[in-house]
């Protein structure tokens, strides 16, 4: 991996940061690539989205739409949390990021009032995942009333937005002002933290499982 060429790295290897969609393109990176030591998922899916992903012949496919579920309200704002299926069905398997096979500490941080999609409850399927496979030391830090776009501190609360997944329509992302405020501030503590953690020591980063 090319950064961890790079003077300013000195652990073996390197952290990822994403939110969002960018969420299960991370878990990949860390499941299918080597030199990566620790990633950080904010309000993440388990699951590959919205597109095929394609790795060394292989393809995992994206979890499919609910369109059936998501609903305009009142305001005509769009409520889309339930607008993809469940990545634990048997018949979406096969979208699921196989997250035991990385090599690396994650800190998945998941709001309760996600608006975009089931954060928490993917992260509750990341976890068990990885205890079924004996993978231990990841974390999880639940934010209840937050909303989905988690972003560095005294940025302005997202409440809704333009989603270009969905031709552009305006949909709810979720969370109390106050409380989305206070959890930027808490988790943009956590992440350096998590990294120093991680990155700051001797720990052998070999091959993904």
């Amino acid at each position: 991996m090319f950064l961890r060429t790079l003077p300013e790295v000195n652990a073996p290897g390197v952290g990822i940061l994403s939110i969002s969609k960018s969420g299960d393109l991370a878990l990949s990176m860390a499941s299918f690539l080597t030199g990566v030591s620790a990633t950080v998922c904010v309000n993440g899916c388990n699951a590959n989205t919205v597109f095929p992903l394609h790795y060394r012949g292989m393809v995992v496919p994206p979890l499919p739409l609910a369109t059936n579920k998501v609903r305009a309200t009142e305001s005509g704002v769009l409520d889309i949390r339930d607008g993809l299926q469940d990545p634990a069905a048997p018949e979406n398997q096969g979208t699921v990021i196989p997250i035991e096979r990385a090599n690396c500490k994650f800190l998945f941080a998941v709001s309760g009032d996600d608006g975009n999609w089931k954060s928490c409850d993917y992260a509750e399927q990341m976890m068990k995942r990885l205890k079924d496979h004996g993978k231990d030391g990841s974390e999880v830090v639940v934010y209840p009333t937050a909303g989905h776009f988690l972003e560095v501190p005294y940025m302005p609360h997202c409440a809704t937005g333009v989603h270009a997944v969905l031709g552009n329509a305006v949909v709810a992302f979720g969370g109390d002002p106050s409380a989305h405020a206070l959890a930027q501030v808490d988790l943009w503590n956590r992440i350096p933290e998590f990294f120093r953690k991680h990155l700051d020591n001797d720990r052998n980063c070999g091959l993904a499982e």
